[in-house]
């Protein structure tokens, strides 16, 4: 009888909501080996009437074969739905967090609050090197830039950053770094200059040239100038590098930007500049710039190919470079690149600087 119960109760699933106990299991299944096995065998020896005692061995038997049954279901309930109480598995996902603030003169410490053994706690991420860089992920309104980002922006701030802040939603992160800013400027050996780039609203915008002569003391440098640019407006280059129709565009930018750093100082050295002169017709421009020793070998593929009669392939490789750049070209664009107002050097100890680029 007990093994046919055992099974059955092993096959039934019990009622899902009620709040049972392991203590209360194991009173109720006490109870139940008392009355089935110790006062049904005692009722036995009393000296009253059989029938009497026939009675009470029956009702005993059944109590505890019901104490018993009642066990068994809750035993098996508790071992087979054990979660029914937690049914979307907070409770077991829970883990415990980081409670310790690490903090340090580098560090980003955010505040958060998490869910373990049955209440709610407060702790700390922890991110002590954020040189290692930090990615945030999270579908949009999920509260990526509300719980990390403007935590990022104002206690680096607070620590003496400098800063560049690509601004997606202009201008809700510059207004916070701007007024931040100037609440904790004082934590500033050298108090930080703030500059925007806004290429939707010029007139809320500060001009920086990325082009600008000063920081261009070779060819090498106009070279790699031309290279990050062409690359970043033509993203699929980047698996093609070496190829003939992508070093041809690069090297013929470069060239254009070396003759405009050498052209009065580098007067006309702008970004603006080097793409209206790379739009003019290569006739005119190509003796302009072979007239400069420095270019002469430079170009030399190009004007081969010119003098060659090859005029299929020079103009694919002048329209490999043409091409992308006409995307840049816009009066909003051409004027907050038309100067230098500031520096691209952020991070220049003798002069910082917190920028902003509105998207």
């Amino acid at each position: 009888a007990l093994l046919l119960l055992a099974l059955s109760c092993l096959g039934t699933k019990g009622v899902i909501n009620e709040k049972i106990t392991w203590s209360r299991i194991w009173a109720v299944l006490g109870a139940g080996f008392v009355f089935y096995f110790i006062i049904n065998w005692w009722m036995l020896l009393l000296p009253i009437h059989a029938d009497v005692v026939t009675a009470l061995y029956i009702l005993t038997i059944t109590i505890g074969y019901i104490c018993l049954m009642m066990a068994g279901l809750w035993m098996s309930r508790l071992l087979k739905h054990h979660l029914m109480e937690d049914v979307f598995n907070n409770e077991n996902e829970s883990f415990q967090q980081e409670t310790r603030l690490m903090e340090n003169e580098y560090s980003v410490n955010l505040p958060i609050r998490f869910y373990y053994k049955k209440k709610w706690n407060r702790g700390w991420i922890n991110v002590v090197n954020p040189f290692r860089a930090t990615i945030v992920l999270g579908t949009p309104g999920s509260g990526k830039s509300y719980a990390v980002v403007n935590n990022f922006i104002k206690q680096q701030i607070e620590k003496g950053y400098s800063l560049y802040c690509y601004d997606y939603k202009y201008p809700d992160l510059s207004t916070i770094a701007f007024n931040h800013l100037l609440k904790h400027s004082d934590g500033y050996k050298v108090k930080p200059k703030f500059y925007v780039i806004n290429f939707d609203d010029p007139r809320r915008s500060h001009r920086c040239n990325p082009i600008h002569p000063e920081f261009m003391t070779d060819i090498a440098d106009a070279y790699e100038s031309a290279y990050t640019i062409m690359l970043n407006l033509n993203r699929t280059w980047v698996q093609k590098q070496g190829d003939f129709f992508v070093e041809s565009p690069i090297i013929l930018f470069a060239a254009v930007i070396w003759f405009l750093r050498l052209y009065q100082g580098g007067k006309y050295c702008t970004f603006p500049h080097a793409i209206e002169l790379l739009n003019r017709r290569y006739e005119d421009i190509f003796p302009i710039l072979t007239s400069y020793p420095e270019l002469e070998n430079y170009l030399s593929p190009f004007m081969d190919a010119w003098l060659g009669g090859a005029q299929e392939q020079l103009q694919g490789q002048i329209a490999s470079a043409k091409i992308p750049l006409s995307r840049m070209i816009s009066p909003q664009l051409y004027w907050v690149m038309s100067d230098s107002e500031f520096t691209l050097d952020i991070n220049n100890p003798d002069e910082p600087k917190i920028l902003c680029v509105g998207n």
